[in-house]
């Protein structure tokens, strides 16, 4: 692995998380991983969410688990696919929701770049997988790193959603202040769950107007064909 390429505004409040044990060990650990059975997304996009949405850009987070596993699909976004790869049954399920809630019509395709760079971090968990082999990576180390993007995301920016989906992401709510932001909490938007309260959570709608309540303009969610 080449070194750490990270948008400043984000490392000038992460740079520790480098120095650290856990890291160090992580880094050695994919620096194996990758001559051997490689890993997804490139090397080059491990931290793409960040550096797509600057921290003092973020007004929304949506947390996914972590990566996709299949052959080009996982581009360091959550949720996101890059263009000409079929839409994943989450994603075609976020925009079910997004369509009844806000009547936004679903994207041809799979690709959030659009979002990111209005201000929604597209962050995962954990940011590597192994190819074919769903939550491989879990427990190596970037759970703690995240950890602390999530915390500085709390800490140093007003008033943005976090939109928790799914168990791993609940987990995640005593890292954020709830008296200066909103968390939302729903069901994973999988087709094993969302039927059991993702569709109908309305989160999206409930986003803008909380921003549009503290000043900020709502998120833009229609994508471009």
């Amino acid at each position: 692995m080449k070194s750490i390429q990270l948008n400043e505004s984000w490392l000038r409040h992460l740079e520790g998380e480098f120095q650290k044990p856990y890291m160090i060990g992580l880094r050695k650990r994919l620096v194996e991983v990758q001559s051997t059975t490689g890993f997804y997304p490139a090397a080059n996009q491990i931290f793409r969410a960040m550096n797509e949405t600057p921290l003092h850009r973020v007004k929304v987070v949506i947390l996914g688990q972590d990566p996709y596993h299949g052959i080009q699909q996982a581009e360091g976004l959550s949720f996101s696919v890059p263009r000409g790869i079929p839409v994943p049954p989450s994603l075609k399920n976020i925009y079910k929701e997004l369509q009844d809630d806000l009547g936004v019509s679903p994207a041809s395709h799979g690709n959030l770049l659009e979002w990111a760079h209005r201000g929604v971090l597209l962050l995962n968990t954990v940011l590597t997988v192994a190819p074919g082999m769903a939550g491989s990576h879990r427990n190596l180390g970037w759970e703690l790193f995240t950890d602390a993007v999530l915390t500085v995301v709390s800490r140093e920016q007003p008033s943005v959603v976090f939109l928790l989906w799914g168990k791993f992401a609940h987990q995640k709510i005593g890292l954020i202040d709830e008296k200066k932001h909103l968390a939302l909490l729903a069901p994973h938007p999988s087709p094993l769950s969302a039927y059991q309260g993702f569709f109908g959570c309305r989160h999206f709608s409930l986003a803008n107007t909380f921003l549009e309540d503290n000043g900020l303009l709502p998120i833009p969610w229609q994508l471009s064909n």
